[in-house]
């Protein structure tokens, strides 16, 4: 049986770690600025941008199918399989990005305007939404390269490529939003043409390392390869099922947003603050899962079935020894850490009973997440969609009572990460403690 032990678990995790939570400073970076902007500004980039990711998430689903198949094939050490699963996924996801692009150009005022109350946070929803859009075939590629490293265990680039992510949107967000080196204050719609460019660096630096640093020989990437409908087909019946998993969760954290919003522009304003709070903490967790998924993968590449359960057991371990002294601080300087993003005090005393129920709720979160992913990792992504679906049920019912039925305070209405993560938890350990999926070929 092979056993990771933690420090080789943290080696494959720690760039995945850097690179997500300095990815996740492009989203804070827009709030650190937009809320000395307005509450306004600060309410509807928190809208547009969980919009646009839940969009971008149907991409990322599918990446994160072609790394489960990737890494399968690393494990088996079938490598030039491996390049013709980026390419067949790669040219999918630029027709994928297309797609997106035009219906989100056609049917997103529609939507918008009809979900959102406020005629201000509407208005700066679209003005933010027309420009972040653009970076949908930037942002869909740079989540194929990050499926690769991730599934080669190549992991440290990532974090090399989201020095240069961050670095970059600062600069485009300081100059586009508040209109510096001669050029014009575009407010809003600097933050998303500047998250956009910063996007783009992205993509050019992966291309870059990857052509003067990776074998491309080795994984057949050095070549274009011949259509075979049979390599996309297998992508796509491990792949599609996660993009619904996806864009599902996101279109439901979208729609507690837009519920929250229905209270009021400050207690949206204040859920995008615990947002950011939480995304920082959150991306931890995302880490973790990720380096769960790709080593169960492995495994059973290799046939190392009964190596999958340890695995599980450490990595949760360890996403507690991370995440728990960092929790802790948090709740004992609340303020602190909000003012980060605001310097209004009434508006951090709005969030502030929420952000402890967030904290309080990875007991369950941690956990949730990476068996959630362990499930998809074992192939039957099928039943990973199935147990989110049930999840995400339960969910938009506690919101509909709680927030439309209930009215209840701020606080209550973050308790629904409670409800998602228990669901969840019960669900995976049931079918992980199981057999069925331990003979599971993709």
């Amino acid at each position: 049986m092979h056993t990771y032990r933690y420090s080789q678990i943290l080696s494959i995790a720690f760039p995945i770690l850097l690179s997500t939570l300095m990815e996740q400073l492009i989203g804070m970076t827009d709030a650190a600025f937009l809320g000395r902007v307005g509450e306004v500004e600060l309410g509807a980039s928190a809208l547009g941008g969980i919009y646009y990711v839940a969009l971008f998430m149907l991409g990322l689903g599918f990446s994160i199918g072609a790394q489960i198949l990737m890494a399968r094939r690393n494990g088996q050490g079938l490598y030039a399989e491996i390049g013709n699963i980026f390419y067949h996924s790669l040219f999918f996801l630029l027709a994928l990005g297309a797609v997106i692009l035009g219906l989100s150009h056609f049917f997103s005022p529609l939507v918008l305007r009809n979900i959102i109350q406020s005629d201000a946070v509407y208005e700066a929803t679209e003005s933010y939404l027309d420009w972040r859009i653009l970076g949908i075939f930037f942002a869909l590629a740079n989540a194929l390269f990050r499926a690769f490293f991730i599934a080669t265990t190549r992991t440290r680039t990532l974090t090399l490529n989201s020095i240069a992510l961050v670095a970059s949107n600062i600069l485009f967000n300081y100059t586009l939003i508040f209109g510096h080196f001669g050029l014009p204050a575009l407010g809003i719609a600097g933050a998303a043409l500047g998250s956009t460019l910063a996007e783009g660096v992205s993509l050019l630096f992966f291309i870059g390392y990857s052509r003067r640093r990776v074998p491309l020989a080795h994984y057949a990437l050095d070549r274009l390869p011949k259509f075979r409908p049979g390599v996309l087909r297998k992508v796509l019946v491990v792949g599609i099922p996660v993009m619904f998993q996806n864009f599902l969760s996101l279109a439901t954290w979208f729609l507690f947003f837009i519920s929250v919003e229905h209270l009021g522009e400050r207690y949206l304003a204040a859920t995008n603050i615990v947002r950011n709070i939480s995304a920082f903490t959150f991306m931890t967790v995302v880490a973790l899962s990720s380096t769960a998924s790709t080593l169960v993968s492995n495994l059973m590449g290799a046939g190392e079935t009964e190596s999958v359960w340890p695995l599980l057991r450490r990595v949760i371990a360890l996403g507690f020894y991370l995440l728990t002294p960092v929790l802790v601080l948090i709740a004992l300087f609340p303020l602190s850490v909000m003012h980060i993003f605001t310097d209004d005090y009434s508006l951090m005393e709005t969030a502030r009973a929420a952000l402890y129920v967030l904290l309080s709720s990875y007991v369950f979160t941690i956990p949730t997440q990476i068996l959630l992913h362990a499930v998809s990792a074992t192939g039957n992504t099928r039943t990973g969609f199935f147990f989110e679906c049930i999840a995400l049920a339960v969910y938009s019912a506690y919101i509909a009572v709680a927030i439309f039925g209930m009215r209840v305070s701020l606080a209550w209405c973050w308790a629904s990460e409670y409800v998602y993560s228990v669901v969840i938890f019960v669900l995976c350990m049931v079918y992980l403690n199981g057999q069925s999926w331990r003979n599971k070929v993709i």
